[in-house]
């Protein structure tokens, strides 16, 4: 045999292990939906409201649940696939980042979930009933041995049902048809937990979703799934977690493989009163990262249809994997490194296939189940003793105390062919998911028998059984006249073969692979059986169709038995119905099918009228088949799923049916069930359904078909005739042999004609009846664009679409109710704009519509109020200015001003320390004392460093400007007003010196051969402005004259006369003369703010004093496709400057009314991110971290040059001094992070910082305070140090994650890609002060600060 299932080893010395080996070998399929804990609002549920980021209200358990060491009384359940104890905080700051959260979390599957538009829902509630706690206690005693006593008090369950991913919403387009179901059960005994995670088969058709910021990247997250304690008590170390998926295979295995040893379910324990240093997962089922099981899982198996299944080599996926490569599953809690585990289920194992002669595989074999893998380092048991088989008496004894099953009892049954087969023994009650008595979610339940072999379970694991008076059906055997079969990866226990008097441990019957000489049974009497060289497989003989388990004679009529069920809302009136009798009469040779479904109440029955493809099922299973072509018994037979889900319009009404087929009676009758379950439209009595003829696509793949269509249909009654559509979605799955070579030439798209379609309602009798006829053919498109077979209406295009069409409105226009005809867009009314609105007076708030006639108020800064009543707030009352500071308080807005003694701008006061003041400052601290009283209105000049007068003097009250002259006098008509534009003063910038020309270099050359004057008649070259030679040259002052090239050379036959001059045509081309620039760029006001970057746009936000005005905030310039990172802003030319990693560009824009954007550099870079301007020199320099290089050029993108490329891994952030001269910047290279600084010119490079750093992500130069300061994402710490790299401090050593840093006054402005915000950290308590979250919540990348002047200095 391939290896031990159940401990990976010869001998089983743990009986809870030995006794669970029956379920491990009998378990193949995958979790049936049924199969879940139950749910719905009949078990007492409560349902989470709809949307895309929804927590429930706090749940107050009955009983404290230990999570981790502590103990926790309040439980939330968000949509996002996620159980905290705490409140959600916004889903953009967990849900698309990896483990760990900075909360307590348990995820079943933490994805951006949306259940808007009743695309699904959550459920949850806490139970005590003792069918779950039993149900619970058997998962987890199965799962860890050592807690086979284990008997919970209480239990809390969450269900998601059907919910869907966070999509885009786009005109026209539906949402996708992928959704989830899966469900988390905690249980307790107060004191350990237990974490239940269940995955129903096809219930996880997505594995992950976008992220919104970045949603048309088409990046998809996978999903994670795991356990967080969330952050440690001193918030600077994460606290421990477990993570269990990180790629899309191991999210996809969540319900193909198990710990427990049934795919689909995983324990955990995640609690306890004793010590618990992590998440401990189940270890009986195997172990998480050595296999896959790549068991079909497209439809839902029930438990004996597992055991009839194929599994063989051409179900299982086997690779080579190097044992180094492995994850192992955590042992101890000293082998999950520092408290954070990871088990990655996507990990596969090699397999080998050879049989073993019936035998164990001893510890060191490479065998493994493909199925449910074992390996040798499972954890063992000492203190569990093993078991023994009595070979004479064939029961069970261990060298304890517990019995084993008792098989003498056994008699043999006789099947319809007259041979004996071992009758199935009598069963415990106690089963893994026991019968319920009060209804359940789902049409049928169905029990789980983990001891087939008839065993009793032993006494230690025994749990009252929920209903101990009924009997529990035996699911696990096959139907009379079936012995069980022998698949490669499913084996069989062989209780009285080959067991000698004195061993100690099983003997399996092994089969290499299943063959038609065992097998052939299974096929159906019309049918042969053949073999191949994986297995074997059956095939209808001649004159019958199906898929060989399942024939029928071809040109026969054929009947269909079942039963209807459903849970409808009709309009607003609740109707359920149970096992009401459905019956359908097929005609193959044309393709008719009639169905009758008897006694469905009103008006659900009037209401079903539409829904023919409850019919239409038989329709596509016999339809008549057109050459090439196969119906859908041919490919499916008798055993199949059939999903639908409708939507109605224009009422979107929602309706799921579900349609089983469970086979052929003996009269060969199709058995199938229907479950209706949601809502649908009301249809009035007396009102008849007209259907027209249609046509659909049905689209095949591995054991799938899947058909998405529209239909329209009337109602009418008498003269009343309505119009109304629905939108069908059906997936069909059904189990295929893979033994067999594939047919090459079958299509993966067929079309279903519907010729007629006949839909009654019979109240006297109580008859819903439909008919339609049907044929299955190749693809036949027809355009119905263009024949004019098509509904769009005025104002919409129709689109053709195979098979069918689509309509869509013009621009300006949306659809109407009907979905067809197109209505113009009527804007809502705005007070805002018309004046209606009830806000305080423009100067004072300000008006913000949120659409229709809904707005809000919001006072202006300074100001105090509702909106609607607004009264000037007094600043001064706050402490916002400098202790040795002077506040002055003034309508909206308030001043400070240093005392005298003291110099500064009011919030950042530094004591004089000199004797001597220059006349600025004399005129300043003068103006200072003048200040006697609030209400001042005195202008204090603006000093700079070497204390002359700033050119650009600005009164601090009234907001006028002007320039002055070095004697500080105001120079005549250069005063602007508050608001506009402050002039340009001190001289024009100095123009950059380009290297001469030839023409120059010649004329410079002959005038010093000439002694600096030349003669009348020596030769000069003559040059333009621009250094080129002019066309036209001359001989001194004579009138020889003569035309030249670009290069000075005489062009030959222009040489003239006296008296004549040459036409010479210009060798240089004129300038380029640019478009006059648009208006993209709106100035903002006049004073100090920040600017940060958002993706593809530049923010604006201002600053009062040090303090955000956040209701000032906007965006200054929207660039759309980039992705910006890098800015700075060039305070002589007002000029913002950027980088952009998308265009791989470097670009600016002036602050200036009517300016745009401008590329300056776009060849070379990759990755240009951080961005630093010298003003004095006109220089640029930035950092690109995948080219790994620094480099520079002038502000217009001349002259560049390499500055560094090399000892360069990630270099990112960068700041210059332009004063002193140096440039500093960041390299976040994980291995070796450092900061480094060099002159401006490349020289003199070294290394200032590399000791305590990790990520360097923001990098600042305060040319104030003279000190260089770092924000890091790594150490989460705010340091600063003096530039040679002395006096190094921390401000603050509780950040998130900042990105980008920069310096102003006395606080610091960060951005933070945790809050996705802008943060303010004050300089001297390091404290946090203020935040500014943007409307739109993505992240925020580089951060500048615009002041109204330059700071000067010298080269």
């Amino acid at each position: 045999m391939e290896g031990d299932r159940v401990a990976g080893r010869p001998v089983l010395s743990s009986l809870p292990v030995l006794l669970l080996l029956p379920l491990l070998l009998s378990r193949a399929a995958a979790l049936h939906p049924d199969e879940l804990f139950p749910y719905g609002e009949s078990w007492g549920d409560q349902l989470l409201q709809e949307g895309d980021d929804e927590s429930s209200a706090v749940v107050k358990l009955a009983n404290p649940l230990h999570f981790y060491e502590a103990r926790f009384s309040n439980l939330y359940v968000g949509t996002n696939g996620i159980i905290s104890t705490q409140d959600f905080p916004r889903e953009t700051q967990y849900v698309d980042y990896d483990f760990p959260t900075d909360f307590p979390a348990i995820a079943p599957f933490l994805a951006d979930i949306d259940t808007s538009h009743g695309r699904g829902r959550v459920l949850y509630r806490e139970d005590t009933s003792p069918a779950v706690l039993g149900l619970a206690a058997r998962y987890v005693r199965a799962g860890f041995p050592r807690s086979a006593r284990f008997t919970p008090t209480h239990a809390f369950l969450a269900t998601w049902e059907q919910v869907g991913a966070y999509e885009e919403v786009k005109r026209g387009a539906l949402p996708s048809g992928e959704l989830n179901t899966f469900q988390a059960v905690l249980a307790s005994d107060g004191s350990d937990s237990y974490a239940l995670f269940l995955y129903p088969a096809n219930g996880l058709q997505f594995l992950g979703t976008r992220p919104k910021e970045s949603y048309n990247v088409q990046l998809q997250l996978p999903a994670r799934v795991g356990f967080c304690r969330g952050e440690a008590d001193d918030l600077k170390s994460e606290g421990p977690y477990f993570s269990l998926t990180s790629t899309e295979q191991s999210v996809k295995n969540l319900y193909q493989l198990s710990n427990l040893g049934i795919p689909g379910v995983w324990a955990f324990h995640i609690g306890s009163t004793s010590l618990l240093d992590n998440v401990r997962p189940a270890a009986v089922g195997g172990d998480l990262s050595a296999a896959r099981s790549s068991v079909p899982l497209g439809r839902s198996f029930s438990h004996a249809t597992a055991l009839e299944s194929d599994y063989n080599e051409d179900n299982l996926d086997y690779y080579d994997v190097n044992e180094e490569e492995a994850e192992y599953l955590p042992g101890e809690p000293e082998e999950a490194l520092n408290g954070h585990s990871s088990i990655d289920v996507s990990f596969q194992s090699k397999v080998d296939t050879k049989p073993l002669d019936g035998r164990i595989s001893p510890p060191d074999s490479d065998l493994s189940s493909p199925l449910h893998p074992t390996p040798t380092y499972w954890p063992f048991y000492p203190e569990t003793e093993s078991a023994t088989l009595d070979p004479l008496t064939k029961e069970g004894t261990s060298l304890g105390e517990v019995e084993g099953p008792d098989l003498k009892g056994q008699v043999e049954a006789w099947d319809e062919r007259g041979t004996r087969s071992p009758a199935p023994p009598e069963v415990d009650r106690d089963s893994l998911a026991p019968s319920w008595e009060t209804p359940p979610p789902y049409p049928e339940n169905r029990s789980i028998q983990p001891y087939p072999d008839g065993g009793p379970v032993p006494s230690e694991m025994d749990v009252p059984a929920a209903h101990p008076e009924e009997e529990i059906a035996l699911r696990n055997y096959p139907a009379s006249g079936h012995t069980t079969p022998l698949s490669r990866g499913t084996y069989e226990v062989g209780l009285e073969d080959n067991i000698g008097s004195n061993t100690e441990v099983f003997t399996y019957n092994a089969a290499n692979k299943e063959t038609c000489e065992h097998n052939h049974r299974q096929c159906s009497r019309h049918a042969f059986c053949t073999d191949y060289a994986t297995g074997f497989c059956c095939h209808c003989q001649s004159k019958f169709y199906g898929n060989g388990k399942h024939c029928l004679p071809e040109g026969a009529p054929h009947r269909v038995n079942g039963k209807v069920s459903g849970h409808l809302r009709v309009g607003h009136t609740p109707v359920h119905f149970t096992d009401v009798d459905l019956h359908a009469y097929v005609v193959g040779n044309d393709g008719r099918a009639y169905t009758a479904i008897s006694h469905i109440p009103q008006p659900a029955a009037q209401a079903l009228l539409p829904l023919t493809p409850i019919g239409g099922l038989f329709g596509w299973l016999f339809a008549l088949e057109k050459p090439g072509s196969e119906n859908g018994f041919s490919l499916a037979g008798a055993a199949f799923t059939h999903d639908m889900e409708v939507t109605f319009y224009p009422g979107e009404e929602r309706v799921h049916i579900t349609q089983t087929a469970e086979g052929l009676d003996p009269e060969n009758y199709l058995s199938i069930k229907t479950n209706i379950q949601g809502q649908v439209p009301y249809i009035p009595a007396n009102f008849t359904a007209h259907i027209s003829p249609y046509k659909e696509l049905y689209h095949y793949s591995d054991s799938t078909v899947t058909s998405t269509s529209s239909r329209d249909y009337s109602l009418t009654f008498g003269a009343i005739n309505q119009t109304w559509s629905y939108r069908i979605h059906q997936n069909i799955t059904y189990q295929v042999c893979r033994h067999a070579p594939r047919r090459p030439a079958f299509p993966t798209t067929q079309q279903l004609s519907v010729d007629r379609v006949f839909a009654l309602y019979n109240d006297e009798e109580r008859v819903l009846r439909f008919a339609v006829t049907n044929q299955i053919g190749p693809v036949e498109d027809e355009n119905e664009c263009a024949t004019g077979f098509h509904r769009c209406g005025p104002n919409s295009v129709c689109i053709n679409l195979p098979g069918t069409y689509r309509c869509e409105c013009r621009s300006g226009y949306e659809f109407a109710d009907d979905r067809h005809t197109c209505i113009l867009i009527t804007p809502p009314p705005n007070p805002c704009e018309d004046g209606s609105h009830t806000c305080a007076p423009a100067g004072q708030a300000r008006c913000v519509h949120h659409g229709g006639s809904a707005f809000s108020c919001a006072c202006l800064p300074g100001y105090a109020g509702d909106g609607h009543q607004c009264t000037d707030r007094d600043e001064c009352s706050e402490n916002r200015c400098h202790p040795a500071a002077t506040c002055y308080n003034t309508p909206g807005s308030f001043s400070c001003r240093c005392q005298p003694g003291y110099y500064g701008d009011g919030f950042q006061c530094i004591p004089d320390s000199t004797s001597s003041l220059t006349p600025c400052e004399q005129q300043q601290r003068h103006a200072q004392a003048q200040y006697a009283h609030p209400g001042a209105r005195f202008h204090i000049p603006q000093c700079d460093e070497q204390g002359n007068f700033l050119p650009l003097q600005c009164h601090g009250s009234t907001g006028f400007c002007w320039c002055v002259d070095p004697d500080g006098h105001e120079v005549p008509d250069t005063q602007t007003p508050p608001g506009s534009t402050p002039p340009h003063c001190g001289p024009p910038p100095e123009p950059t010196q380009r290297p001469p020309t030839i023409c120059e270099r010649w004329r410079e050359n002959l005038l010093e051969h000439y002694g600096g004057t030349p003669r009348d008649d020596q030769y000069v070259p003559q040059c333009d402005d621009l250094g080129h030679f002019t066309p036209l040259q001359c001989h001194g002052k004579s009138d020889f004259c003569w035309c030249v090239d670009k290069d000075g050379r005489e062009v030959q036959g222009t040489r003239s006369q006296p008296g004549t001059t040459p036409a010479c045509i210009p060798t240089v081309a004129p300038p380029m003369v640019r478009p006059t620039p648009r208006p993209d760029v709106t100035p903002p006001s006049v004073g100090t703010f920040l600017l940060y970057t958002q993706g593809q746009q530049i923010g604006y936000l201002p600053l009062n004093g040090t303090r955000l005005q956040k209701d000032a905030a906007k965006t200054l310039l929207s660039l759309h496709g980039s992705i910006i990172v890098g800015i700075d802003y060039d305070c002589r030319e007002r000029m913002v400057y950027w980088t952009d990693v998308a265009g791989r560009t470097i670009s600016r824009a002036s602050l200036e009314l009517g300016a745009e954007p401008e590329t300056i550099v776009n060849s070379g870079l990759i990755s240009p991110e951080g961005l630093a301007i010298d003003h004095i020199r006109r220089t640029m320099y930035w950092t690109d971290s995948v080219m790994d290089k620094i480099e520079s050029a002038l502000l217009d993108g001349s002259e560049r040059k390499v500055l560094f490329h090399t000892d360069l891994v990630n270099p990112r952030a960068i700041a210059v001094d332009p004063i002193r001269g140096n440039l500093y910047w960041t390299d976040w290279n994980r291995e070796a992070p450092k900061i480094e600084t060099s002159s401006l010119d490349g020289e003199n490079r070294r290394i200032l910082i590399n000791t305590d750093i990790g990520l360097p992500n923001g990098l600042t130069f305060d040319p104030f305070s003279k000190l260089l300061c770092w924000a890091d994402a790594g150490t989460k710490k705010l340091e600063c140090t003096l530039p040679d790299g002395t006096g190094r401090r921390v401000i603050h050593n509780n950040l998130k994650y900042p990105f980008s840093i920069v310096s102003y006054a006395d606080h610091f402005y960060h951005t933070d890609w945790r809050r996705d915000g802008v943060v303010s950290v004050n300089k001297h308590s390091g404290q946090f002060t203020d935040e500014y979250l943007p409307e739109q919540r993505s992240h925020l990348y580089g951060i500048t600060a615009v002041y109204p002047y330059c700071p000067t200095g010298r080269k």
